[in-house]
């Protein structure tokens, strides 16, 4: 295993947090970017020097925001300028809203967007010149299951986000392989535990809104019973470090021998099948059109 410079995206919590230091721990020096370092997750940024230093592993936080431009630029040179490369991206950052699809504004579901596939966007642009010039690369993108699986109601602005993240990733895959750059889609499971992301989660704006569906009506009550019905189907022992895991084991393989797509879903909501079907579909449209290289990273 050779060692690798790596970003990671949103790793204050959760998925992020456990998958750059898992890193770290395999001999990676890590980039473990999040928002305002200095301020509101100064906290955060002091524990993982902390764990740097008491373990000895190169943990470095990373003050960089997805959806500034400037700030996705700024720290992509500072690595750049510290370490001479990029070799894999974890796209991970993101956030989740709860609550019933009317009741957002257009301008929450912008944000959602903005967050979750944007910011991906502005991530790359910054880092794919530099893996371009190379002729390698990784791009690791956190999916979620709920793109090909099970949908519980009341998450529509973060599951349509993530959904056209994953279809980004897809498209990013096809149109990086012949510069040799891979790709990893990671698709989680549902967590009630572990990662923040309900408690967390953003509400409606439309409060006025909300309260025709929560407060009378079919719908009286419905968020609670979603949230107690999402909760049961996790089973109590569910972790979500062995994701983490994953990633580790994705980085550290061979050149060629990523797998495309991995899984980890203790709730078994069925997107390992329904992914399966549909990169089945789209991997035979290309051979169709005589475009099959498209599907292996071309060796520099």
């Amino acid at each position: 295993m050779s060692k690798k410079v790596i970003l990671v995206t949103g790793s204050s919590s959760g998925f992020g947090r456990l998958t750059s230091e898992a890193l770290a721990r395999a001999g990676h020096t890590v980039y473990a970017s999040m928002r305002d370092i200095a301020g509101r997750n100064a906290a955060n940024a002091a524990q993982m020097v902390e764990l740097s230093g008491k373990e000895d592993i190169d943990l470095r936080p990373l003050d960089l925001d997805v959806q500034s431009e400037q700030s996705v630029n700024v720290a992509v040179e500072k690595v750049i300028a510290e370490s001479g490369r990029i070799d894999v991206v974890v796209h991970n950052a993101g956030h989740m809203m709860f609550g019933p699809a009317e009741a957002f504004t257009p301008e929450q579901f912008a944000q959602q967007y903005d967050v979750n596939v944007l910011g991906t966007q502005r991530v790359n642009r910054a880092v794919l010149p530099h893996m371009r010039k190379r002729r390698e690369g990784l791009l690791v993108w956190i999916s979620s299951s709920s793109s090909a699986g099970g949908t519980p109601p009341y998450l529509s602005p973060y599951f349509a986000a993530k959904a056209a993240m994953d279809s980004l990733a897809v498209q990013y895959a096809r149109e990086l392989s012949r510069w040799g750059i891979e790709t990893t889609i990671v698709v989680p499971g549902a967590f009630t535990k572990g990662t923040n992301h309900f408690a967390h989660s953003g509400s409606p704006a439309d409060e006025a809104r909300l309260a025709e569906y929560e407060a009378s009506g079919p719908y009286a009550g419905f968020g609670a019973k979603v949230q107690e019905a999402f909760a049961a189907i996790v089973p109590d022992d569910a972790d979500p470090a062995p994701v983490a895991d994953m990633i580790v084991e994705v980085v550290d393989a061979p050149f060629g021998q990523r797998p495309f797509r991995v899984h980890y879903d203790p709730t078994e909501d069925g997107a390992n099948v329904g992914f399966a079907v549909l990169d089945r579909l789209r991997a035979e449209m290309l051979y169709r059109v005589g475009l099959g290289d498209l599907l292996k990273p071309a060796k520099a």
